[in-house]
């Protein structure tokens, strides 16, 4: 069988924070992103899973987190990936040093990196965030709960960094397998990019000789790219299990259909379809606002609900109130 696994770029990041609400607060008020999903882990549900993006939580904008309280602090190394980044317009890179700067943001000053300007900064937990100046994304940013003007809003995801141990088997899959394309090369990094010319189509992977990763708060779980729909998922998911990949069944995760494997390296990888989306169960207007479960756990949410904390979630503003 001819390969035709070619992801449409990434659709989401997924990662481990401690604490639910200094995670939404950070990433609503600091960061300017939509809570476009209060939902919990399918696989434990007795924690929360939350989904971040820009107003309708397109693929290619999330960014979600597993909060388990009392998590240990991960270690980053080899075999994860290692920073997460999203694109802003190019002129607001200063903005976004003096917005963070002012918070206590953890947070270094701009560098150049090939030929883009990065700045990269750390959440609450340590997750390393990088900011890419970027003059190609036509995305529009969400000017929402944390008044960040729509000319300066983060458009969407950039890029992923992982981090190997070697190089050759993990371009072997991304470039073979997974049908991306060499991109640029630096001295530190290599570039992979997929097949369609969109934004948030970038994973570069960065040797290193540094001891293996724990996985825990403040490192990414899985990273996770785009299948249009669920058609060619399945035809995706048979190539790969044909080339003798260890693929998981299709599993329904209410907003999308996803597949996980995992590359040489170690990185956990995940093919989530376009659809159906985050309005299936709510409307735009009130996303991430209620708590939703999937029809196979809502006889059990009383029970869930009382395992969770409270959150406090900002209300999106009226629209004469938004700071543009």
């Amino acid at each position: 069988m001819a390969h035709t696994v070619a992801p449409h770029g990434l659709h989401h990041v997924t990662a481990i924070a401690e604490d639910p609400q200094r995670n939404v607060d950070f990433y609503t008020t600091v960061l300017g992103l939509r809570l476009v999903k209060r939902t919990v882990n399918f696989d434990a549900p007795d924690t929360y899973h939350l989904y971040y993006g820009d107003e309708s939580g397109r693929p290619s904008t999330l960014l979600t987190f597993f909060p388990w309280p009392g998590v240990h602090a991960g270690r980053q190394g080899v075999g994860m990936t290692t920073a997460t980044a999203f694109s802003v317009p190019p002129e607001s890179l200063g903005w976004w040093q003096k917005r963070l700067k002012a918070l206590g943001v953890d947070a270094d000053d701009p560098v150049a990196r090939s030929d883009e300007e990065v700045l990269r900064l750390r959440d609450p937990d340590g997750l390393v965030i990088e900011l890419v100046a970027s003059g190609d994304d036509s995305r529009s940013g969400w000017d929402g709960a944390a008044a960040v003007p729509s000319d300066d809003a983060i458009r969407g995801l950039f890029s992923v960094t992982m981090t190997e141990q070697l190089l050759e088997p993990t371009a072997e899959m991304l470039g073979g397998m997974l049908g991306m394309q060499y991109g640029h090369n630096t001295s530190d990094r290599t570039r992979f990019v997929m097949s369609r010319e969109e934004s948030g189509t970038a994973v570069d992977v960065l040797p290193s000789k540094a001891s293996r990763g724990l996985q825990a708060a403040g490192t990414v779980h899985h990273i996770a790219f785009r299948a249009p729909d669920r058609e060619t998922q399945v035809r995706w998911r048979l190539e790969l299990v044909e080339a003798g990949i260890q693929v998981t069944e299709i599993l329904d995760r209410q907003y999308f259909t996803s597949i996980y494997f995992r590359e040489p390296g170690g990185v956990l990888l995940e093919i989530a379809t376009d659809q159906p989306g985050f309005t299936v169960d709510e409307p735009l207007l009130e996303l991430g606002q209620h708590l939703k479960l999937p029809p196979w756990l809502e006889p059990n949410r009383e029970q869930i609900q009382a395992s969770l904390p409270t959150l406090r979630v900002p209300l999106p503003p009226q629209p004469e109130d938004v700071h543009r």
